[in-house]
This record gives structure tokens, C-alpha cells and sequence, in this order.
């Protein structure tokens, strides 16, 4: 009995107000004077940002042209042809051509979008290797399991970079042209590629392994590129700062969509003439067509978009905060009905009484 009740006070806690849970402490009574207020007020706060929202997006301008190259849709058709069925498919090039009426005020965004590509599925995604993207050389040459089967070349040289999110990587490219006076001659707009990745991505996540006598590509010796890459990741660019696994449009590709419908940033238009947009007249932007989307019933789209202090054109949060709104509201008025219902039969059963 000594010993049970010794072990019983060794672990009763202290005798305090916080450890025996006697602080005061204040519950709320939520009562229809405080609840219908609150109710009402959220729903105009949440009615009042949404249509912000929404007015915002839809001040944003966009002009998008699907090239996929369906039969009869396009210059681009012949392109679509020649690359389905065929990996990495053949060189081809087409145009579209456009004008404006007026300016399309600035800074103006380039984005290319993908449809019905499934970025998320779950094999997809974790067909990488993080520490050989991350530049360790052990892992640039012994690459994770999970790259498989695009871990190894059929020669048995490690890929790099591998799975199947790098070899999957889109390779279209675009440039555009301005033609000034009508008839007159087309001059090239200047892209913007740099800065298109997420700062923690470019100069965190991604690093290309230690340079061997100062090459990149002796860093890379003994590694295959991806079996649908046309060449090795250090002649992705002929910047040093933009080639390999630190390449800028690499390093977009790989962060993975969570909708099968998604748009990743190309190119920003914000030197020269054209940083304030894009004047009226003329333009052709050539399209450098290497990337097959029919065989899993896709489309491929360019996207010239401006940019509100929201970002870009989304609809839906405007739509999603006037929904929450409104529900508030309707909630109010369904409570504010209720309470005056029995409030009403409270009183009546009290003059009973």
C-alpha cells in the first residue's frame, strides 16, 4: 500500500492552477446578436473581394492560338503529321500570324499550355532522381530506381537527367516578329527567357555537377541523355549559366502541373520598344514544332497574356469568394428567420405561463 501510493504521487502532477486546469477561462456563448452579425459581415467582406477578384481577371487580356495542327486548322497540320509516330519526330517549322488593332498594354507574358497531359499521376511524378538533379556525382552516375525505365540507356549508360518527367520535356520553341509599317520588313521582338523559374528551384533545388577541367561536358561524360532528347543537358543553351540541370526551361518543365490542362511560363516581352506592350500592327511568331501531343488526344496553345496585381487571368477564385459570400448571407437570413420563429413562440409560451 506504501509503495502504491508512493507511485502514484511521483507521477500526480503538481498541485497548480495550470497543471490542474483551474485558470480562469472564458467559453463563448454564441447567441443570435453576435452570430447573425458576423454572418452578414463575412458574407459582404467575402462578396466584396470576390467581385475585385473577378473584375480584376477579367481586365486581364489574352490572345491564345492552338497550333496542335488538326487536319485543316493550320500551317501546322503538316507539322502534326510528320511527328506523330516518330521519337525524338523530325525538325519542322510553321507560323501563325496575327495583328493587333491597338496596344497590348504591357508587361506582357508568353505562356505555352498543354491539354489532357496528366502531370500527376503518380508514377510520372516520382520518376526523378533529386539528388542527381541537385548536381551530386554519385548520383549522376547511379540514378535513383525510380527513374526506371528511364534510369539506364540500352547501351547501360546512366541518363541524366532521368525519368520520364526530363524526358518528357517540351521542346517547342517561339520567336516573335513585328511588322511595323504595312508591307515593310518583320523585326524580331526580344524575349525575355531569363528569371522564368522559381527563385527556389533555379539557385536551391536544381545545381549541375562539379565541373572537370572547367567543362561541363566532361561532367557529364559517360551519361546518356533522355531517349527523346535530341542532345545532352549541357547543350541545352550555350550560356553557361542556362545549360544543363540548371537550365531555365528545364527547371520550369519539372516542377509538375496538378491538372491535366496547365500553362508554364515561356518567355517575358520587357526590353526595347516593347516594354510597355505590344504595339498595334502586324506580328508572326514562328514556331519550331518538335513536340507530338496527338497521340494522347492533347492540344498545344500559346498564350500572350498581361497581368493584373492578382497575377494572371483566374476566374474561378473571384467566382469561388462571391459563392462563400452569397452562402453566408443565405445562411444569415435562414438563421435570422429561425431565431425570429422561436423567439416569437417563446414568447407566447411565457405569457401562458
Amino acid at each position: 500500500m506504501t509503495w502504491s501510493a508512493t507511485a502514484r504521487g511521483a507521477h500526480q502532477p503538481d498541485n497548480t492552477a495550470f497543471t490542474q486546469q483551474r485558470l480562469p477561462a472564458w467559453q463563448p456563448l454564441l447567441s443570435a446578436s453576435i452570430a447573425l452579425p458576423l454572418f452578414f459581415c463575412a458574407g459582404l467582406a467575402f462578396i466584396g473581394l470576390g467581385l475585385g477578384l473577378y473584375y480584376s481577371s477579367n481586365g486581364i487580356k489574352e490572345l491564345e492560338y492552338d497550333y496542335t495542327g488538326d487536319q485543316g486548322t493550320g500551317n501546322c497540320s503538316v507539322c502534326s503529321a510528320a511527328a506523330e509516330g516518330r521519337a525524338p519526330p523530325p525538325p519542322c517549322s510553321c507560323a501563325w500570324y496575327f495583328s493587333l488593332p491597338e496596344r497590348f498594354q504591357g508587361p506582357v507574358y508568353l505562356y505555352y499550355e498543354l491539354t489532357n497531359f496528366y502531370q500527376n499521376n503518380r508514377r510520372y511524378g516520382v520518376s526523378r532522381d533529386d539528388e542527381q538533379l541537385s548536381g551530386m556525382p554519385s548520383a549522376l552516375r547511379h540514378p535513383a530506381n525510380d527513374c526506371a525505365p528511364y534510369q539506364r540507356s540500352a547501351a547501360g549508360l546512366p541518363i541524366a537527367p532521368c525519368g520520364a518527367i526530363a524526358n518528357s520535356l517540351f521542346n517547342d520553341s517561339f520567336s516573335l516578329w513585328h511588322q511595323r509599317q504595312s508591307g515593310g520588313p518583320y523585326v524580331e521582338v526580344p524575349l525575355d527567357r531569363s528569371g522564368i523559374a522559381w527563385w527556389t528551384d533555379y539557385h536551391v533545388k536544381f545545381r549541375n555537377p562539379p565541373l572537370v577541367n572547367g567543362s561541363l561536358a566532361l561532367a557529364f561524360q559517360g551519361t546518356a541523355p533522355p531517349p527523346n532528347w535530341r542532345r545532352p543537358a549541357y547543350e541545352l543553351s550555350p550560356d553557361p549559366n542556362n545549360t544543363g540541370f540548371i537550365n531555365q526551361d528545364f527547371v520550369v518543365w519539372m516542377r509538375t502541373a496538378a491538372l491535366p490542362t496547365f500553362r508554364k511560363l515561356y518567355a517575358r516581352i520587357r526590353q526595347g520598344n516593347y516594354s510597355a506592350g505590344l504595339p498595334r500592327g502586324a506580328y508572326r511568331v514562328n514556331i519550331t514544332y518538335n513536340y507530338p501531343v496527338r497521340a494522347f488526344g492533347g492540344h498545344k496553345l500559346l498564350i500572350f497574356s498581361s497581368i493584373s496585381w492578382m497575377g494572371g487571368k483566374n476566374p474561378f477564385l473571384g467566382i469561388a469568394y462571391l459563392v462563400v459570400g452569397s452562402l453566408c448571407i443565405l445562411i444569415g437570413f435562414v438563421m435570422l428567420v429561425v431565431y425570429i420563429r422561436y423567439q416569437d413562440q417563446d414568447g407566447d409560451d411565457d405569457d401562458e405561463e
